[in-house]
Protein backbone atom coordinates (compact mmCIF):
# COMPACT_ATOMS: atom_id res chain seq x y z
CA UNK A 1 0.00 0.00 0.00
CA UNK A 2 2.98 2.67 0.52
CA UNK A 3 4.09 1.71 -2.88
CA UNK A 4 0.63 2.77 -4.26
CA UNK A 5 0.20 6.07 -1.82
CA UNK A 6 3.96 6.81 -3.07
CA UNK A 7 2.95 6.35 -7.02
CA UNK A 8 0.03 8.63 -6.44
CA UNK A 9 1.37 11.39 -4.23
CA UNK A 10 4.53 11.79 -6.80
CA UNK A 11 1.72 11.63 -9.79
CA UNK A 12 -0.48 14.31 -8.35
CA UNK A 13 1.95 16.57 -6.97
CA UNK A 14 4.96 16.19 -10.36
CA UNK A 15 1.77 16.43 -12.60
CA UNK A 16 0.17 20.08 -10.77
CA UNK A 17 4.04 21.54 -10.83
CA UNK A 18 4.29 20.27 -14.56
CA UNK A 19 0.90 21.11 -15.86
CA UNK A 20 1.66 24.71 -14.56
CA UNK A 21 4.21 25.35 -15.61
CA UNK A 22 3.34 24.00 -19.09
CA UNK A 23 0.41 26.45 -19.30
CA UNK A 24 3.05 29.31 -18.44
CA UNK A 25 5.51 28.37 -21.40
CA UNK A 26 1.80 27.60 -23.63
CA UNK A 27 1.12 31.28 -22.75
CA UNK A 28 3.65 33.12 -23.88
CA UNK A 29 4.65 30.61 -27.11
CA UNK A 30 1.84 28.12 -28.81
CA UNK A 31 -0.79 30.06 -27.44
CA UNK A 32 0.41 33.15 -29.27
CA UNK A 33 0.76 31.41 -32.54
CA UNK A 34 -2.75 29.94 -32.84
CA UNK A 35 -4.46 32.33 -31.81
CA UNK A 36 -2.87 34.30 -35.29
CA UNK A 37 -4.25 31.04 -36.83
CA UNK A 38 -7.72 31.19 -35.55
CA UNK A 39 -7.80 34.80 -37.37
CA UNK A 40 -6.97 33.15 -40.69
CA UNK A 41 -9.09 29.91 -40.19
CA UNK A 42 -12.10 32.60 -39.07
CA UNK A 43 -11.49 34.61 -42.17
CA UNK A 44 -11.44 31.44 -44.51
CA UNK A 45 -14.49 30.54 -42.93
CA UNK A 46 -16.52 33.51 -43.48
CA UNK A 47 -15.64 33.75 -47.96
CA UNK A 48 -17.80 30.66 -48.35
CA UNK A 49 -20.24 32.17 -45.83
CA UNK A 50 -20.79 34.86 -47.11
CA UNK A 51 -21.16 33.22 -50.44
CA UNK A 52 -24.36 31.12 -49.15
CA UNK A 53 -25.97 34.10 -47.21
CA UNK A 54 -26.05 35.59 -50.30
CA UNK A 55 -27.98 32.67 -51.67
CA UNK A 56 -30.42 32.50 -49.37
CA UNK A 57 -33.83 33.88 -50.89
CA UNK A 58 -35.30 36.86 -49.08
CA UNK A 59 -38.15 35.93 -46.57
CA UNK A 60 -35.66 33.67 -44.64
CA UNK A 61 -34.28 33.85 -40.82
CA UNK A 62 -30.93 34.76 -41.00
CA UNK A 63 -30.31 35.02 -37.43
CA UNK A 64 -32.31 31.77 -36.52
CA UNK A 65 -29.89 30.11 -39.18
CA UNK A 66 -26.38 31.84 -37.62
CA UNK A 67 -27.58 30.23 -34.64
CA UNK A 68 -27.85 26.89 -36.22
CA UNK A 69 -24.44 27.13 -37.45
CA UNK A 70 -22.98 28.22 -33.85
CA UNK A 71 -24.89 25.40 -32.61
CA UNK A 72 -23.28 22.98 -34.90
CA UNK A 73 -19.76 24.36 -34.33
CA UNK A 74 -20.01 23.35 -30.71
CA UNK A 75 -19.28 24.99 -27.37
CA UNK A 76 -15.75 26.50 -26.81
CA UNK A 77 -14.25 28.48 -23.96
CA UNK A 78 -13.95 32.52 -24.11
CA UNK A 79 -10.67 33.76 -24.93
CA UNK A 80 -8.87 35.21 -21.77
CA UNK A 81 -9.49 33.86 -18.30
CA UNK A 82 -11.67 31.36 -19.39
CA UNK A 83 -9.60 29.58 -21.84
CA UNK A 84 -6.85 29.84 -19.93
CA UNK A 85 -8.48 27.77 -17.21
CA UNK A 86 -9.51 25.28 -18.76
CA UNK A 87 -5.95 24.82 -20.75
CA UNK A 88 -4.43 24.95 -17.02
CA UNK A 89 -7.05 21.82 -16.26
CA UNK A 90 -6.20 20.06 -18.94
CA UNK A 91 -2.40 20.20 -18.76
CA UNK A 92 -2.82 19.54 -15.17
CA UNK A 93 -4.78 15.86 -15.93
CA UNK A 94 -2.37 14.95 -18.81
CA UNK A 95 0.43 15.32 -16.48
CA UNK A 96 -0.94 13.65 -14.03
CA UNK A 97 -1.71 11.01 -15.99
CA UNK A 98 1.89 10.55 -17.73
CA UNK A 99 3.53 10.55 -14.50
CA UNK A 100 0.92 7.93 -13.18
CA UNK A 101 2.51 5.61 -16.27
CA UNK A 102 5.98 7.00 -15.98
CA UNK A 103 6.10 6.10 -11.19
CA UNK A 104 4.11 3.11 -12.42
CA UNK A 105 6.88 1.81 -14.94
CA UNK A 106 9.85 3.56 -12.74
CA UNK A 107 8.33 1.18 -9.92
CA UNK A 108 8.76 -1.99 -11.84
CA UNK A 109 12.27 -1.45 -12.82
CA UNK A 110 12.98 -1.67 -8.91
CA UNK A 111 15.57 0.63 -8.84
CA UNK A 112 16.37 4.02 -6.91
CA UNK A 113 16.41 6.30 -9.25
CA UNK A 114 16.81 10.23 -9.34
CA UNK A 115 16.40 13.11 -11.40
CA UNK A 116 19.26 12.29 -13.46
CA UNK A 117 17.92 9.07 -14.46
CA UNK A 118 14.00 10.46 -14.29
CA UNK A 119 15.42 13.08 -16.84
CA UNK A 120 16.81 10.36 -19.12
CA UNK A 121 12.97 8.42 -18.93
CA UNK A 122 11.26 11.68 -19.76
CA UNK A 123 13.35 11.90 -22.72
CA UNK A 124 12.34 8.91 -23.64
CA UNK A 125 9.03 9.59 -23.30
CA UNK A 126 9.19 13.14 -25.49
CA UNK A 127 11.32 10.80 -28.21
CA UNK A 128 7.67 8.50 -27.72
CA UNK A 129 4.94 10.84 -27.46
CA UNK A 130 6.43 13.67 -29.35
CA UNK A 131 9.08 13.28 -31.66
CA UNK A 132 8.48 9.86 -33.56
CA UNK A 133 4.70 10.96 -34.04
CA UNK A 134 5.48 14.07 -35.14
CA UNK A 135 7.47 12.87 -38.41
CA UNK A 136 4.32 12.08 -40.09
CA UNK A 137 1.68 13.93 -37.89
CA UNK A 138 3.04 17.14 -36.80
CA UNK A 139 1.01 19.49 -34.99
CA UNK A 140 -1.40 21.69 -36.64
CA UNK A 141 -2.70 25.01 -36.60
CA UNK A 142 -6.46 25.97 -36.69
CA UNK A 143 -7.23 25.88 -40.66
CA UNK A 144 -4.68 23.49 -41.56
CA UNK A 145 -6.46 20.03 -43.61
CA UNK A 146 -6.18 16.95 -42.24
CA UNK A 147 -7.24 13.24 -42.27
CA UNK A 148 -9.71 11.78 -40.38
CA UNK A 149 -9.43 11.57 -36.87
CA UNK A 150 -9.95 8.15 -35.75
CA UNK A 151 -7.16 7.48 -38.50
CA UNK A 152 -4.54 9.78 -36.97
CA UNK A 153 -5.40 8.45 -33.18
CA UNK A 154 -5.18 4.64 -34.14
CA UNK A 155 -1.85 5.84 -36.45
CA UNK A 156 -0.26 8.26 -33.26
CA UNK A 157 -0.48 5.47 -30.59
CA UNK A 158 0.57 2.61 -32.75
CA UNK A 159 3.32 4.96 -33.06
CA UNK A 160 4.42 6.10 -29.50
CA UNK A 161 3.91 2.19 -28.72
CA UNK A 162 6.15 0.81 -31.06
CA UNK A 163 8.93 3.61 -30.38
CA UNK A 164 8.53 2.75 -26.53
CA UNK A 165 9.07 -0.76 -27.03
CA UNK A 166 12.05 -0.08 -29.48
CA UNK A 167 13.65 2.05 -27.00
CA UNK A 168 13.09 -0.87 -24.25
CA UNK A 169 14.97 -3.52 -26.04
CA UNK A 170 17.58 -0.75 -26.82
CA UNK A 171 18.10 0.35 -22.74
CA UNK A 172 17.00 -3.21 -21.09
CA UNK A 173 18.16 -5.87 -23.69
CA UNK A 174 21.86 -4.85 -24.97
CA UNK A 175 21.82 -7.61 -27.74
CA UNK A 176 22.47 -7.96 -31.20
CA UNK A 177 18.87 -9.18 -32.09
CA UNK A 178 17.17 -6.90 -30.13
CA UNK A 179 18.67 -4.35 -31.89
CA UNK A 180 17.39 -4.93 -35.15
CA UNK A 181 13.75 -5.85 -33.52
CA UNK A 182 14.30 -2.43 -32.03
CA UNK A 183 14.93 -0.72 -35.56
CA UNK A 184 11.64 -2.52 -37.13
CA UNK A 185 9.41 -1.87 -34.56
CA UNK A 186 10.46 2.40 -34.77
CA UNK A 187 10.67 2.40 -38.48
CA UNK A 188 7.27 0.35 -38.88
CA UNK A 189 4.67 3.12 -38.90
CA UNK A 190 6.96 5.24 -40.65
CA UNK A 191 7.37 2.65 -43.66
CA UNK A 192 3.26 2.15 -43.60
CA UNK A 193 3.01 5.67 -43.73
CA UNK A 194 0.65 8.62 -41.86
CA UNK A 195 -2.83 9.29 -42.89
CA UNK A 196 -3.16 11.60 -45.71
CA UNK A 197 -4.76 14.93 -45.55
CA UNK A 198 -7.39 15.06 -48.31
CA UNK A 199 -5.53 16.74 -51.67
CA UNK A 200 -6.68 19.62 -53.18
CA UNK A 201 -6.59 21.51 -49.81
CA UNK A 202 -4.32 23.89 -47.83
CA UNK A 203 -3.96 25.51 -44.92
CA UNK A 204 -5.66 28.87 -44.52
CA UNK A 205 -2.34 29.99 -42.09
CA UNK A 206 0.90 31.12 -43.78
CA UNK A 207 3.30 28.48 -44.06
CA UNK A 208 6.20 30.40 -41.80
CA UNK A 209 3.74 30.51 -39.11
CA UNK A 210 2.88 26.63 -39.06
CA UNK A 211 6.98 26.24 -39.00
CA UNK A 212 7.05 28.21 -35.97
CA UNK A 213 4.22 26.57 -34.41
CA UNK A 214 6.06 23.31 -35.03
CA UNK A 215 8.84 24.23 -33.36
CA UNK A 216 7.16 25.98 -30.26
CA UNK A 217 5.24 23.04 -29.84
CA UNK A 218 8.49 20.77 -29.84
CA UNK A 219 10.19 22.70 -27.05
CA UNK A 220 6.97 22.76 -25.60
CA UNK A 221 6.81 19.19 -25.14
CA UNK A 222 10.39 18.94 -24.30
CA UNK A 223 10.43 21.38 -21.23
CA UNK A 224 6.92 19.11 -20.57
CA UNK A 225 8.77 15.91 -20.09
CA UNK A 226 12.29 16.88 -18.96
CA UNK A 227 10.20 18.43 -16.07
CA UNK A 228 8.04 15.37 -15.91
CA UNK A 229 11.20 12.77 -15.78
CA UNK A 230 13.31 14.70 -13.21
CA UNK A 231 10.59 15.50 -10.49
CA UNK A 232 9.81 12.44 -11.03
CA UNK A 233 12.80 10.40 -9.99
CA UNK A 234 13.68 13.10 -7.58
CA UNK A 235 10.10 12.95 -5.57
CA UNK A 236 9.06 9.00 -5.95
CA UNK A 237 12.56 8.58 -4.59
CA UNK A 238 12.02 10.77 -1.92
CA UNK A 239 8.46 9.23 -1.03
CA UNK A 240 9.72 6.20 -1.24
CA UNK A 241 12.77 6.64 1.18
Amino acid sequence: MSLFRSIVFTAVLVGSIVGTAVTAVQFFCTSQLIAKAEVYEKAGEALPAAGAAAAIPAGHDHAAMATHDHEEGGWEPADGVERTAFTLAANILTAIGYALALTGLISMRGKALGWREGLMWGLAGFACVMIAPMLGLPPELPGTPSAPLVDRQVWWIATAAATACGLALIAFHRKPWTAVAAIVLIAAPHVIGAPAAPEGRHALAPEALEHQFIAAAAMTSLVFWALLGSLTGTFFRRFEA
